[in-house]
């Protein structure tokens, strides 16, 4: 994985978890955002560590891992995290590093379950989330007019799950598609980073939302998907929105 500049992230300051502490982990261009009952950032520091290597590793052996931009062939001996985003994007059709952030927001979430009840990890847009109550998850839209205005409401019978945005005007990830937000919930945070790819790619304006929906629909395991292109917006599946 090329290196980076950090991107500021203001959109974090919009979390309204009062009650857990919050704190954050960087690795290289990985750059986590964490709630959770109390101040993990050593455990999660090393769970990143970890799981980052085995990754970095797989791409040196494996380099055409990294540039493939169509589903990639497992054999068996690959770490967890390679074949967990072998087998989500096989399921949608995109290159395994269109689902990176999402799988080390899970790895790392799972690893911390281990020390507290609850836990939020974004990365990039993408969250794990294991919540004990209620919580909202903001949708940042760039300059939709929508965008800030929403939030998905999660609740604890829901979690754990993963919900991913892609957009095609916002930020520097590799998309084909012009959605202001294309936002997929799933109880998997790796299947949700490859589908909201998949799923932004098919929305090349307000015309494609019904058809990109309807592409969704027929991907097994998706809980729901947003769309937002301009002012306009399209929702599917089990998908509770509030106001923020």
């Amino acid at each position: 994985m090329k290196s980076k500049s950090f991107q500021p992230r203001f959109y974090r300051d919009w979390s309204r978890e009062r009650d857990l502490v919050a704190f954050q982990v960087m690795a290289r261009e990985t750059d986590l955002y964490i709630r959770a009952a109390s101040d993990l950032t050593a455990p999660a520091r090393s769970s990143l560590e970890k799981h980052r290597t085995e990754l970095e590793g797989y791409i040196r052996r494996h380099p055409g891992f990294a540039a493939a931009l169509v589903p990639w062939e497992i054999e068996g001996d690959e770490p967890l995290i390679v074949r967990a985003m072998a087998q989500a994007v096989g399921l949608v059709g995109v290159g395994p590093m269109a689902a990176v952030a999402g799988p080390l927001a899970e790895a790392v979430g799972k690893d911390l379950l281990q020390h507290t009840p609850e836990v939020i990890i974004e990365n990039g847009g993408d969250l794990f989330l294991k919540v004990t109550s209620v919580r909202r998850v903001g949708i940042y839209a760039g300059e939709s007019p929508l965008s800030g205005k929403l939030a998905i409401e999660v609740s604890p019978q829901g979690s754990p799950l993963g919900i991913a945005t892609s957009s095609g005007t916002v930020g520097h990830s590799l998309s084909f598609g012009r959605a202001d937000a294309a936002v997929v919930v799933a109880p998997s945070a790796v299947l949700a980073d490859a589908a909201a790819t998949a799923f932004g790619n098919r929305l090349t304006g307000p015309e494609s939302i019904e058809s990109a929906i309807s592409w969704a629909r027929g991907i097994s395991g998706l809980r729901g998907v947003i769309a937002i292109v301009g002012d306009k917006i399209g929702v599917w599946g089990e998908i509770r929105l509030a106001d923020v």
